[in-house]
């Protein structure tokens, strides 16, 4: 397939590059097929962009059972060729390979383990995170270690700055800045206004698609208006027992930017199982996978052995972080036989404790 210059700069600024234009397909699903961007995904059917404007559109059997037999499945940030049919009804026929994607895993507390899809084709993740009660260092470590194992790049952004005095505002973005890598860059905004625009100006830039991930009630749909400068999200309170949101969002939605850029807006994620395995989150720690290199044993676990570099170096929690998320990704991996084979050790281990208690008591 072929695009056109004309083309082009109408897609791009709906986040068309280069490097997407490379996956095309060589030949079209079907004459009138064309380019199209997915903006929202909703139960029966998506909404397409097309550079100009929106319109619904529906996915082809064939290809949700496809995609759905891989483990995979449509999600906003999608491009997609879809073609009419012979009632002017829009049918998506085939998917461009996605150069990237956020997915989390979802577990059924038994042996079922499958994958969501969050997004796809994103340059950068804005981890929105709010300086009330809303903040959590070891949630947003979990958020970092999913969007860095995507290939994505990571913008921490602390809103609700304004709510906090500067002395308390400033000390927690030292906080997260101390908890985060060298890589992952941080700031502190008041989501409304123009101040997010221009902080975050060198991450709009035209053609870049950046997507907004957070707990419910942190501001996302507040900054996603800041940013497209109109109410194009519909805003929530928070509940007053605990400070959190009231999910105002419940869809996923792409909208474009004045400057070119575009903006994923996201509902809160009640709960992120990182879909990874155990191997692939010593590239997200890595301060610890560099450190476990100067431990005393080779097969160290960074517990009580002597001579442990890392947790000389590393923060207890951070390091408990780590851990917590290598044992989810390695629980994930087992079979159903294997899962029942460690849950029976942990009784038997249980009961010789129990027994040494009691022995001891005597």
């Amino acid at each position: 397939m072929i695009i056109d210059a004309s083309t082009f700069e109408r897609l791009r600024a709906i986040g068309l590059t280069p490097a997407l234009v490379a996956r095309l397909p060589a030949a079209l699903p079907g004459e009138a097929a064309t380019l199209r961007r997915v903006t929202e995904v909703q139960r029966e059917g998506l909404t397409l962009h097309d550079g100009a404007g929106e319109y619904p559109a529906r996915l082809l059997p064939a290809l949700r059972h496809r995609l759905a037999e891989a483990g995979d499945a449509l999600a906003v940030g999608d491009w997609v060729l879809a073609a009419p049919n012979d009632l002017a009804e829009c049918w998506v026929h085939e998917r461009v390979p996605p150069l990237n994607q956020l997915a989390r895993r979802l577990h059924d507390g038994r042996e079922k383990v499958t994958r969501a899809v969050i997004v796809s084709n994103v340059d950068a993740a804005l981890l929105v995170m709010g300086l009330d009660r809303d903040f959590n260092l070891r949630r947003l470590e979990r958020y970092v270690a999913l969007v860095r194992m995507a290939g994505v790049a990571a913008v921490v952004v602390l809103t609700k700055r304004d709510l906090l005095a500067p002395g308390e505002g400033q000390e927690r973005l030292r906080a997260v800045r101390a908890a985060l890598p060298a890589q992952v860059s941080a700031l502190a905004v008041n989501a409304l206004g123009g101040e997010p625009c221009e902080a975050l100006a060198p991450w709009l830039s035209p053609g870049c698609t950046l997507v907004l991930l957070g707990s419910s009630g942190a501001g996302k749909s507040t900054l996603t208006n800041a940013l497209v400068g109109a109410e194009c999200q519909r805003t929530g309170g928070q509940r007053s027992a605990d400070g959190r949101g009231r999910h105002t969002t419940t869809v996923r939605s792409l909208h474009v930017v004045a400057g070119g850029a575009c903006i994923i807006d996201t509902p809160g994620l009640r709960t992120l199982r990182l879909d990874a395995e155990a191997g692939e989150l010593d590239a997200v720690f890595d301060d610890i996978a560099q450190f476990a290199l100067q431990c005393r044993f080779r097969d160290c676990r960074h517990e009580a052995e002597p001579g442990c570099a890392v947790r000389a170096a590393v923060g207890e929690e951070r390091l408990r972080s780590y851990r917590k998320l290598l044992r989810e990704a390695q629980r994930d991996t087992l079979s159903a036989l294997q899962r029942k084979a460690q849950v029976q050790q942990w009784k038997a281990r249980g009961r010789e404790g129990r027994m040494r208690s009691a022995a001891k008591r005597g």
